[in-house]
C-alpha cells in the first residue's frame, strides 16, 4: 500500500491531493477522519493526523469542529495551479535546457509531443 520512497504521512497527503485533483473528492465533501484512515490503512493515527495537518496547512482541507474534515472550496484549482507550475519548473524547463545542449530544435520537441498525443498513433 505504501512504499519506502517517502514518509507515509506524505504519501497519504499526496493520495488525498490526487483524489481532489481527479475530482474523486470535491469542494466541501467530507473526507475520512484520521482515526478511520488509520484503521483502514492499518497505520498509526498520529501518522494520519500529520498528513491531515499538512493538508490543512496547505489549504486543501479544513476542519469543522466536532464534525470532521472537508475539502476546501477551490482546492482542486489551487492544486492544479501549483502542480502545473511545478511541472513547468521541474520537468519542462530542464527538458528544454537538455534539448538545447543536444541541439534539438523546439519545433522537433513540439512535433514529437503531437505525435505521442495523437489518436491512432499505435502507442
Amino acid at each position: 500500500m505504501f512504499d519506502d520512497r517517502s514518509p507515509i504521512y506524505r504519501q497519504i497527503a499526496d493520495r488525498i491531493k490526487d483524489d481532489v485533483l481527479r475530482g474523486v473528492l470535491t469542494d466541501d465533501q467530507q473526507v475520512m477522519s484520521t482515526n478511520q484512515y488509520a484503521a483502514y490503512y492499518r497505520i498509526n493515527p498520529a501518522t494520519a493526523a500529520k498528513a491531515f495537518q499538512q493538508l490543512v496547512d496547505e489549504g486543501v482541507i479544513y476542519k469543522r469542529r466536532g464534525v470532521g474534515m472537508f475539502v476546501s472550496a477551490g482546492a482542486q484549482r489551487r492544486l492544479r495551479d501549483r502542480r502545473r507550475e511545478r511541472f513547468f519548473g521541474e520537468v519542462l524547463e530542464p527538458m528544454i535546457a537538455e534539448a538545447r545542449t543536444l541541439g534539438i530544435p523546439v519545433a522537433d520537441i513540439v512535433a514529437r509531443i503531437h505525435q505521442l498525443t495523437s489518436p491512432g498513433d499505435g502507442r
